[in-house]
């Protein structure tokens, strides 16, 4: 028996011999599936600020305190009202009407998971907004929903000032329509859980990928042997053996491709070899070029690789020492040792797994000699961007306030996304007339009739461009509930906003980009 192989069943004896996991680990088993302990870790060390204790902000706030975020703070100045009570499953019902919504909320929410801390204040968002920015620093995200228009706009601001400034997620819902944005300077994802595996270099071997799968006698095999031998093997081999009868070229034109195939075919001893099989499938990997993905070649050019300094976050001095490394032969990016699955005996699933973990080692090496010194940076988050690096992302977002102010974006949104545009431009036509008449006494539901709305909405376009059709369906659902907050529209927008928020948090899959649409009545959503 091999030292490969005992290594594996003494690994796999290990597991059993193990102590049981905490209850930290088996509370968030699932989720750690999803985004690992690195993603976890910085879900626990977030303070989140959640600007009203809305239905739906206790609904998005559910959603992020049961997976464990850190902490939050919900800053409202109301008191609860029975629609409070009625609507808000955060609330006591009856027992909590006339008390304090914000200290209510974080009661019962805290309810759902010990390790989150949970803080309340009491007071108006005007008297944040007059503390300035930088009370606002010290959290990790802030989330409003159905702020005034005025609110909005200057909270948006404060955060947009300043690159360093935490992001903003506003959210605005009415009856059964409803849309979220994400506002953020930049956002850098390393590990964005791309469905596009890295490559596995076949078309360029490594020497001693190639060594071993010219050293192996196909013939001298017995049976069994011969249809576990790994695809990636049987494609090196029989690529070298074109290459010597066809002066160094791969395969050109379909003709030879197809040729090539057959040529794998015919190396097989039985037909029901699925080994052979999966090489001719994958024979592609072979002629096909593999060089650095058009999206990360982009982000060589980022502007921030010219001017590296101590305080410039590490992505990007990753993103220099990579760019470096692509530029030595064999002109790719440093080779993963995670290989997919494939026909093949342990032995030589292992044997093959060792060669491309060991020539991994060496060249993760060669990139960490590109690393700036003034770049102080783990070894863990090297290797997860070494094993990521096929599928890096930079994200460069707008603020909140210019999203109305580009009245050419608008315009061609009536052509292109003309629902989503309905819908935004019913909100955005309700925030503005709300912030222009006397704000409603306690209890009163302010009144937008419908034709108010549509001049409102038809101020926000260019001249000559008409509302969207779909403007006389979404302004009447606005008109009829414009401060509606429902339990189904919440606890969609709960999910929705939630998902978001955990992207950004933990910089792990891709966030959405523009505005998000809700419509509940057609059950839809979509991007502006």
């Amino acid at each position: 028996m091999s030292q490969e192989t005992q290594n594996i069943e003494q690994a796999t004896t290990a597991i059993t011999e193990e102590a049981p996991p905490d209850s930290k680990t088996r509370r968030y088993d699932r989720q750690l599936r999803l985004w690992a302990a690195t993603g976890q870790a910085a879900l626990e060390a977030a303070h989140l600020l959640v600007l009203s204790s809305s239905a739906t902000s206790t609904s998005i706030l559910k959603n992020l305190v049961l997976p464990g975020v850190g902490a939050f703070t919900i800053l409202d100045d109301a008191i609860v009202t029975p629609a409070d009570a009625g609507n808000n499953f955060f609330l006591e019902g009856p027992d909590s009407i006339g008390k304090p919504r914000a200290q209510e909320a974080v009661r019962l929410l805290g309810e759902l998971n010990d390790g989150v801390q949970g803080h309340a204040e009491v007071r108006n968002v005007e008297e944040l907004l007059a503390a300035g920015k930088g009370e606002l620093f010290k959290y990790t995200l802030v989330i409003a929903h159905n702020l005034s228009q005025s609110q909005t706009e200057r909270l948006s601001q404060l955060l947009w000032e300043d690159q360093d400034a935490p992001p903003l997620v506003v959210v605005r819902s009415a009856g059964f329509l409803a849309e979220f944005f994400i506002q953020q300077h930049e956002h850098t994802i390393i590990e964005s859980h791309s469905e596009t595996a890295p490559s596995l270099r076949i078309d360029k071997p490594f020497p001693a990928l190639l060594q071993y799968a010219q050293a192996l006698d196909l013939d001298a095999l017995d049976p069994t042997d011969h249809g576990h031998v790994p695809y990636v093997i049987l494609l090196v081999k029989a690529m070298e053996k074109w290459k010597q009868e066809h002066d160094g070229l791969p395969p050109q034109s379909y003709a030879e491709k197809k040729t090539f195939k057959e040529a794998i075919n015919e190396m097989k001893r039985k037909i029901d070899e699925e080994n052979f099989e999966e090489a001719e499938a994958q024979a592609y990997r072979s002629w096909t070029e593999t060089k650095v993905p058009s999206e990360v070649a982009e982000l060589f050019e980022d502007p921030k690789l010219q001017t590296l300094n101590a305080s410039t976050p590490p992505f990007f001095h990753l993103l220099a020492a990579l760019k470096k490394f692509a530029a030595q032969p064999p002109y790719t990016l440093p080779l993963s040792s995670t290989l997919p699955d494939m026909k093949a005996s342990t032995d030589a699933y292992i044997g093959l797994q060792k060669l491309y973990k060991d020539q991994a080692e060496r060249e993760k090496n060669v990139f960490k000699s590109f690393i700036s010194p003034e770049a102080q940076i783990s070894d863990d988050l090297i290797d997860s961007f070494v094993k990521n690096a096929h599928a890096l992302k930079v994200i460069r977002g707008n603020s909140w306030n210019s999203i109305d102010k580009n009245i050419t974006a608008l315009g061609n949104a009536a052509t292109t996304a003309p629902k989503q545009l309905a819908i935004h431009l019913a909100l955005s036509a309700a925030s503005c007339l709300a912030s222009k008449t006397p704000a409603p006494s306690a209890g009163e539901i302010p009144v937008f009739t419908i034709e108010a709305l549509t001049q409102e909405a038809q101020s926000l376009l260019p001249p000559g461009v008409a509302l969207p059709e779909e403007f006389e369906y979404t302004g009447g659902e606005i008109s009829r509930s414009p401060t509606a907050d429902l339990p189904n529209t919440a606890a969609l927008l709960g999910g929705l906003v939630a998902q978001e928020v955990i992207k950004i948090i933990t910089k792990q899959y891709i966030p959405i980009a523009g505005v998000c649409t809700v419509d509940l009545i057609e059950t839809w959503t979509g991007i502006l």
